[in-house]
């Protein structure tokens, strides 16, 4: 360093001195300083704008590659994208079809058996008779007994239900996966937020150094090494992009979007739209006993395996068959010569009841099966029960860690880093710092970023993973 500066110089030595005052007054104070133009964030070769730390909402401050993605007024929200997979998803379309297959079925048990009918007639025309034919007309049908049609509606009837259920069950599940899917494509969007406006920082804070280089106040290893941390946060970015643009495909393939289709997110990441969970564990597992579609799906496969039972003891009981029958019969009588052959005619009208004897087949087979998926259907309930209480437990305890875990971060360490990284920079431009310090300072920054988006996207996974396991629908 020469021991004559010019008077640019010593100006601008002079004003990173007063920003370093100003940031030691701002950390011991808690507030900033504002500048002359009205910002708040000083010199961008100085100060880490604080919006880093402030999560999605102020993405559309930052000019650029956010842009793209982020809209706070006609963007997107998580419900929005829920209601609009619940009515355009293609496997749910497929699966609500379910339901139409239970109303048919259900239509179907309650018909009747068809009644037959018989006609028969002969001729002795073919063996030397031909006066001679008989006619017959006969006309059965079968006779439900023992309950067997009521037995049949209610299996279809519970089937139905359990298949409106499971349809139910299939869009809470979905929920989930739109709501996952969301708060990766939000943590992706922050990561390419933050990586953005710290390589801006850091393009402004090249062009300083290269101005101080070109005077010999600065080696030009301190440009080298901030033209490379300037590259690897640009490699970052388009990575943190790839990243963003791939979850936002699978977000629109799960809604049941077209990959052309415009897609925008709208929430900020710091404050969920979802709804705040109940007050205590208990509350939350009480709330999932008696919503949740996949446990009444399981209550419901109970019911239908008991309608089965009721179905094979009717079906046991002896097989009726009511019939009538009318005939008609001509025959001829041949006399003696000179005597004429004599016609006879007959008609008759019988009815009749046929009824199978149950002494072999008494349904033994069918009713020792129903009996077993009684008791597997209350197996297959309790273990539910205890997966529902395991699922809520397991994300209530994941909510409250990953709460805790924000705002610790929220309230000491990024704005704590953020403020090392303010007053190293300024130091570094009065030759306090070397360029190493600055460097490894905003490393860690991007690191304590980096873990605050983790807790952030955990905080938002773990609140609808427990919306999910209670149950509760995404208004």
């Amino acid at each position: 360093m020469g021991l004559f500066t010019s008077p640019e110089v010593t100006f601008s030595r002079c004003v990173c001195l007063f920003a370093i005052l100003g940031s030691a007054f701002s950390v011991a104070s808690g507030q900033e300083i504002p500048t002359a133009s009205g910002s708040r964030d000083g010199n961008p070769a100085v100060a880490l704008t604080a919006s880093a730390a402030r999560g999605p909402e102020t993405a559309v401050k930052v000019k650029g590659l956010v842009e793209r993605y982020f809209d706070p007024f006609q963007g997107a929200s998580s419900s929005d994208l829920v209601q609009r997979a619940l009515t355009s998803n293609a496997e749910l379309s497929a699966t609500h079809l379910d339901i139409e297959r239970g109303r048919a079925r259900l239509r179907q048990a309650g018909l009747r058996p068809n009644p037959t009918i018989d006609f028969e007639r002969a001729s002795g025309g073919l063996v030397g008779s031909p006066g001679e034919h008989a006619f017959s007309i006969g006309f059965a049908l079968p006779l439900e007994i023992g309950g067997q049609r009521r037995r049949r509606i209610e299996l279809a009837q519970a089937e139905l239900e359990a298949a409106e259920a499971e349809v139910a069950d299939r869009e809470r599940r979905l929920t989930n996966e739109v709501l996952s899917s969301y708060a990766e494509a939000l943590s992706s969007l922050r990561e390419l937020q933050i990586t953005e406006e710290l390589n801006n920082i850091d393009l402004e804070m090249t062009r300083f150094v290269q101005i101080r280089v070109n005077e010999g106040e600065t080696p030009p290893l301190d440009l080298n090494l901030l033209r490379v941390e300037a590259d690897r946060l640009r490699s970052r970015r388009v990575l943190a992009e790839g990243r963003l643009q791939a979850a936002l495909i699978k977000l629109k393939n799960i809604v049941g979007m077209s990959p052309s289709e415009a897609l925008r997110l709208k929430e900020d990441f710091a404050a969920p739209s979802l709804r705040e969970p109940p007050a205590s564990l208990d509350a939350a597992i009480k709330i999932a006993l008696r919503t949740r579609p996949d446990l009444r799906l399981a209550r419901l496969n109970e019911e239908v395996a008991r309608a089965g039972l009721r179905l094979a003891r009717a079906q046991s009981a002896p097989e009726v068959t009511a019939s009538a029958k009318y005939s008609s019969d001509r025959t001829i009588t041949d006399l003696p010569e000179p005597l004429v052959a004599l016609p006879d005619q007959s008609r008759a009208l019988s009815f009749g009841v046929s009824i199978g004897l149950p002494v072999l087949n008494r349904n033994q087979g069918a009713k020792a099966e129903a009996a077993i998926a009684i008791t597997q259907a209350q197996r297959r309930r309790e273990f539910a029960e205890t997966v529902v209480r395991a699922e809520v437990t397991s994300a209530y305890a994941r909510y409250e860690a990953a709460r805790s875990a924000v705002n610790i971060f929220a309230q000491g360490v990024i704005g704590r880093s953020n403020e090392n990284i303010r007053t190293i920079r300024a130091a570094y431009q009065i030759g306090a710092f070397s360029i190493t310090d600055l460097l490894v300072q905003q490393r860690q920054l991007l690191d304590s970023q980096r873990e605050f988006t983790d807790a952030l996207a955990e905080r938002y996974r773990a609140l609808a993973d427990l919306q999910t396991a209670m149950g509760a629908r995404i208004n």
